[in-house]
């Protein structure tokens, strides 16, 4: 019988145009629904060889994986880290795991994306043309104003680099960061209190672990300058967003342009919906057409290594 593959969260509908699935000789179903409901995801599932996961979007828990006894091998797409899936379960089933390429550059873009929109308010002036107005406030200007970097690796030195071009001054903290390293990149390090009190923007590229679970709290909010706008293109989790949502009703910091929430997609009820001080994406700083080719080539690729004997990219503990 022909191998059975879901590819799962495909928002656009364009994995099938972006890779040769054909080449595989497998019946191939793309679910373009995100399916949150653990029941209803294993009734879908049912029969599936492979499950192609798009990066965290769907949690593959163990009780998810043990109803699965067909499933033999799972894609994720990204890097070499999805804590979306229970790799002991995984390891303990026989399910192999592997992963694809990825690319930083997409969502340093999408954080400035964020942060321009953010200075120059272009989505409320953008409504304003649309429903007929002009001008509605003034702007601020990135040259001489201070960007904050939570987390100067990859992706943090790519934002600063930009930032630099912009005219601003870089600073810079995470757990571990040393001026020796941060000089790498010609930003200053500093304490996190005195990057959150002199910063204009904070930017967060940081992992979600349980170390950086609420690290910006209220605490930490209370910090920040009045006027200073934070910016999260990481994960939800890493912001209290109880907390941040205290601080932008009450206008005790300028804002917060968010791709990334706690849970995903952004029920249509959330709050953060309705707060006006905020710029709002749904996590796409990594939805480019380059990198979607990236993961679903390496995604064939993964398949047909393992339909061969002979599995790559392989995930473990």
């Amino acid at each position: 019988m022909a191998m059975k593959i879901a590819i799962l969260d495909d928002y656009q509908n364009i994995a099938r145009e972006l890779a040769d699935w054909d080449s595989l000789g497998a019946e191939v179903d793309v679910l373009t629904e995100h399916i949150a409901d653990p029941d209803a995801l294993v009734d879908r599932l049912a029969g599936c060889d492979v499950v192609v996961a798009m990066r965290e979007r769907t949690a593959l828990p163990g009780d998810v994986l043990r109803r699965l006894p067909d499933l033999r091998l799972i894609v994720s797409l990204g890097g070499a880290r999805n804590p979306a899936i229970d790799l002991k379960a995984t390891a303990e089933l026989g399910i192999v795991v592997s992963h694809t390429g990825y690319l930083p550059h997409p969502t340093a873009e999408h954080t400035w994306a964020l942060i321009l929109a953010a200075m120059r308010g272009i989505p409320d002036e953008t409504r304003s043309v649309r429903e007929g107005g002009w001008q509605t406030s003034v702007g601020r200007s990135l040259q001489g104003a201070t960007l904050g970097v939570i987390g100067l690796g990859r992706l943090g030195a790519r934002v600063a680099r930009i930032g630099q071009a912009f005219g601003m001054r870089t600073i810079a903290w995470s757990a571990n960061l040393t001026q020796e390293k941060a000089d790498e990149h010609d930003v200053l390090a500093v304490p996190k209190e005195q990057l959150l009190a002199e910063s204009d923007v904070v930017t967060i590229h940081q992992v979600l672990s349980s170390r950086t679970r609420g690290l910006i709290g209220a605490p930490e909010l209370a910090t920040m300058k009045p006027s200073a706008w934070l910016v999260n293109t990481s994960r939800g989790p890493i912001i209290d967003e109880a907390a941040l949502l205290d601080a932008l009703r009450e206008h005790r910091i300028g804002g917060a342009a968010l791709d990334v929430y706690d849970t995903e997609p952004l029920p249509a009820d959330h709050p953060l919906r309705a707060v006006p001080n905020t710029v709002l994406t749904p996590h796409i700083g990594y939805v480019v057409r380059d990198l979607y080719e990236v993961f679903y080539r390496d995604a064939v690729e993964d398949i047909a290594a393992y339909q061969a004997g002979e599995p790559i990219r392989v995930m473990s503990l």
